[in-house]
């Protein structure tokens, strides 16, 4: 029998909230972005987007039922994302949605962020089911996964300090350019010479699958503030290409070696720096050499959005992976967890 499920994204600076059908087909779709306030600050202020959760999230989810065209009792669950991220913003979403759970009488479903992340390749790919590699690198997050089922994901490697899409926002941040600056930062690349500003990999010695972006973070802003304090100019063009090309390098070939050393024949990509044009070319390449098929989400799909959550939240669901109204939220927590059973394993 169909089942439907109501989710809320609420983990950072996007309040959003989406209407999903057995976990592959959205019937809505509603995202509030605060980036432009946030660009006001050059980077997302916790209590602000906390403030600005609360004032939406309502309206969002009603937006949402109006365009499925389906009335609340319909609602076969409620769901919200409850890790990781901030966690005054997550409270909000998480709280709303075990609220709206317990008024309708249906079960409250917790979802973690990155699982739903790789959950939107479910969305654009009606066909994708695991085993996969998936890798998931976004603003907060570089993380490698062994997806063995839609519920059930090992940590393969991930970043040690900095997540690539924080190294583009605050490099781009000393640049003067606008926030974010991942996405300033890929569309100026594609004028310049990669190899104009060699930059460190954001790799770690020891150990094949894990990264480093603070040193390649500190290296590029420490070459901006070199030439400005010699009075020269960077051009940005070639910067933003090197970054970029960098962080490609220092990522696709550990995808690559961590979906051979599994025996996996399919790499799925997702998160805001999945968006990167370097990469997804380099990605796509690589993987053709290797012969494994690519799964690669659509750009609406890469940034955070209620959808991979609706969707992640219908498996999870499937799986018996209830929470109650005691569900706590959590800014840290590996995606091989599951957020409902937490308060035992944290």
């Amino acid at each position: 029998m169909s089942k439907l499920i109501l989710a809320l994204e609420s983990s950072c600076d996007e309040t959003a909230c989406a209407i999903s059908r057995d976990g592959r087909e959205i019937l809505a779709d509603v995202i509030y972005s605060q980036a432009d306030m946030h660009a006001l600050y050059g980077g997302v202020v916790p209590e602000i987007a906390s403030r600005k959760h609360v004032e939406k999230i309502s309206l969002v989810a009603e937006q949402a039922v109006r365009q499925a065209g389906i009335s609340m009792k319909d609602i076969d669950a409620v769901a919200a994302t409850c890790a990781p991220g901030l966690i005054g913003a997550l409270l909000v979403g998480a709280n709303f949605a075990k609220a709206t759970a317990l008024a309708l009488n249906k079960p409250f479903v917790p979802v973690h962020h990155i699982r739903g992340h790789v959950a939107a390749n479910y969305i654009a790919f009606p066909e994708l089911e695991p085993p996969m590699t998936a890798l998931v690198a976004s603003g907060g997050h570089t993380v490698i996964l062994d997806v063995a089922d839609y519920t059930h994901m090992e940590v393969v490697g991930a970043s040690r300090d900095d997540a690539a899409g924080e190294a583009f926002d605050k490099i781009g941040r000393v640049l003067g350019l606008p926030y974010p600056g991942g996405a300033a930062l890929d569309r100026l690349s594609k004028e310049g010479d990669p190899a104009k500003y060699p930059l460190p990999l954001a790799v770690i010695k020891d150990h094949p699958y894990d990264f480093s972006f603070s040193g390649l973070k500190t290296a590029a802003v420490n070459l901006v503030h070199n030439a400005q304090q010699k009075g020269q100019d960077i051009r940005t063009e070639d910067l933003a290409a090197a970054l970029s090309d960098t962080v490609a390098r220092s990522v696709v070939p550990r995808v690559i070696a961590a979906a051979k050393d599994r025996g996996r024949k399919r790499i799925c990509a997702a998160g805001g720096v999945a968006a990167n044009s370097t990469l997804r070319a380099l990605l796509q390449r690589e993987c053709e050499k290797a012969g494994i098929r690519l799964y690669l989400p659509p750009l609406k799909l890469c940034g955070d959005n209620g959808a991979m959550i609706a969707c992640q939240a219908y498996f999870e669901y499937m799986a018996g992976n209830v929470g109650d109204a005691a569900q706590n939220c959590y800014a840290t927590m590996p995606a091989s967890m599951q957020v409902c059973r937490a308060d035992n394993e944290l």
